[in-house]
């Protein structure tokens, strides 16, 4: 938390604020979805540095030290850094699912 004047600001979760980042998404739930994918992708990232695999590509904003995943994914949506396709339903039910 950092004290801006005489109210004190709370940093993460709040920080894009949450109706900028609704600009980036047809809905909330869409919001939720992409910003959580991306999390993992950045958790497994920091997970495969130590064994030498690269298979998710790595913030692709500046972090910070102790910053979570999801707080790191949504600066990325909220700087245009990614873009979020929707999948056709029929789509992915012909597809056979990869585990």
């Amino acid at each position: 938390m950092s004290v801006s004047g005489n109210q004190p600001v709370a940093l993460g979760i709040t920080n894009p604020p949450i109706d900028d980042l609704l600009t980036k998404t047809d809905s909330k739930y869409k919001l939720v979805l992409y910003s959580a994918k991306r999390a993992r992708q950045i958790n497994a990232y920091y997970s495969q540095l130590g064994e030498g695999l690269l298979e998710y590509v790595g913030p692709l904003v500046d972090t910070h030290v102790q910053e979570k995943p999801l707080s790191i994914a949504m600066r990325e949506i909220n700087e245009d850094l990614l873009v979020c396709e929707d999948i056709d339903p029929d789509e992915a039910v012909a597809e056979p699912a990869t585990a």
